[in-house]
Formats: structure tokens, sequence, C-alpha cells
């Protein structure tokens, strides 16, 4: 399969110079691979020199998976197959660019480690304005430990955002269950409100009824004894009137006492 370099890659490897592109730097003195951890690997430093002596620091980092040269360029494509060079071998890997536009990894394939492994110098044309190299003494012992540290790390990183993510997820549901718990507590509250304000309502419906009837017999009572007291009174006149009005009692003639 053919793999295609995007025009900016093009561009960053033609511009170091042609004359220095085919001699290698030469390669400064190795420093002891001190291996530190970072957030979700481990990495270490390399200083790599020009034949003017300047010093361009990359980053080889591992998370025990992957293995990576990490460094910073302006303008850098989004992605690229650059290479590399190990006592002189070229060796291309695939380049990405990260979100603020001037950090490159490179991400190192196994051949690529294998030989920085058993190699003596690395070697970049395409980073700075002139060949970089740095000497690979020690490689060997230091890329195993980078990538058991790696491992390490990554591991714990990757148990930390699991006790994480778990307890997220825990604190989600309780706060989903209290959310439950307490719609269900007001639904009960507003459940309970509106059976006493029913009860309230069919009391107050029965207190002005039994006022009602109350009223209503009472009114029935007053109208009975405003009759009673208006037959009274008109028999009272009755009597009175047929008193006043009695014609004078009939009495039977006297008996005629007849002599024989």
């Amino acid at each position: 399969m053919k793999t295609l370099i995007p025009v900016a890659a093009v561009t960053l490897l033609a511009a170091a110079p042609t004359q220095a592109s085919a001699q290698p730097a030469v390669p400064a003195a190795g420093p002891p691979w001190i291996v530190t951890p970072a957030e979700a690997s481990c990495r270490v430093q390399l200083d790599l020199v020009g034949r003017s002596g300047a010093v361009t620091p990359v980053t080889l980092a591992s998370d025990g998976e992957i293995l990576s040269l990490r460094f910073s360029k302006p303008g850098l494509p989004e992605r690229a197959f650059l290479p590399v060079r190990v006592d002189g071998a070229r060796y291309s890997n695939l380049m990405l660019r990260g979100p603020d536009g001037d950090a490159g990894e490179l991400i190192l394939s196994e051949e690529t480690e294998a030989a920085l492994r058993r190699g003596s110098s690395l070697d970049v044309a395409w980073l700075a304005d002139e060949p970089l190299g740095v000497s690979l003494a020690g490689s060997g012992q230091g890329l195993t430990d980078l990538r058991i540290c790696g491992a390490q790390i990554a591991a714990q990183a990757r148990a930390s955002a699991q006790a994480q993510t778990e307890a997220k997820m825990r604190a989600e549901q309780e706060a989903r269950e209290q959310a439950i718990a307490q719609a269900q507590l007001e639904a009960a509250r507003a459940q309970a409100a509106a059976a006493d304000a029913q009860r309230q309502r069919i009391a107050e419906e029965a207190e002005r009824q039994r006022r009602l009837e109350a009223d209503e017999r009472q009114r029935q009572y007053a109208e009975a004894q405003r009759r009673r007291y208006e037959e009274d009174r008109r028999r009272a006149w009755e009597e009175e009137q047929d008193a006043y009005y009695r014609p004078a009692p009939a009495y039977p003639p006297p008996y005629r006492y007849r002599g024989w």
C-alpha cells in the first residue's frame, strides 16, 4: 500500500539543507536515560544537537503500548509520514499534530523501536534548520524501563479513571434515586394535601348543609309558632264575638195548673 506524504510534510523535509541532510549530525554524548512518570505515561527527555551546537529538546514517551517521539515545531501539518535515521538507516513513521498546532507526536513503529534499542545514534533532519542528532548509548535498557514505567503509570491512570467513572456513576445514580425519592415524597405530600383539602371541602359542605337544615327547622318552628299564635288569637276573637252576640236563652213556658 502506498503512503502519501502531505505537501506540508514535504516542505518540512525539504527545509533542511541538502548537504547537511546527506551527512548526519555528529551525535552528542548521550545523557543517562532518566525515566520520569507523567499523567498517563512515562517519558525520557533527549536533547538533539546540531552541528552549530544548538540544542532542540524532544521527548520519548510510552504508555506501555505505544512509543512516540514528541516535539515542537511551528507550522506542522495535521498529519504526515516523516523519517528518522538510526545509524544512517531511514525509518518513516506517522506524525500527528497536537491541538495547539505546534506540538507534534511521531508514533514510532516496532521496527523503529527495535532500531533505537540496538542503534548508536538518532538523527532527525526536518526538525530544525540543520540536521539534529543524539547518542543512543544505553537505549536498550532505557526503552525497556520507559515501557515498564509507562505500562504501570497507564494502568494506574486507567484504574483511577475507572474509579472516578464508577464514583461519578454512583453519584449520578444516587442523585437519580434521591430525585425519584424526592419526587415521590412531593407527590405523596401533594396527594395528602389534596386529600386534606377534599376532606375539608366535604366537612365544610356538611357543615353548610347542617346549618341550612338547622335554619330550615328554625324557620319552620317559627312559622308554626306564628300560626299557633294567630290561631289562638283567632279563636279568642271568635269566642269573644260569640259571647257578645250570643242570643238570649229560650226557656219553656211555665206550667199551668188545671183544677179538676
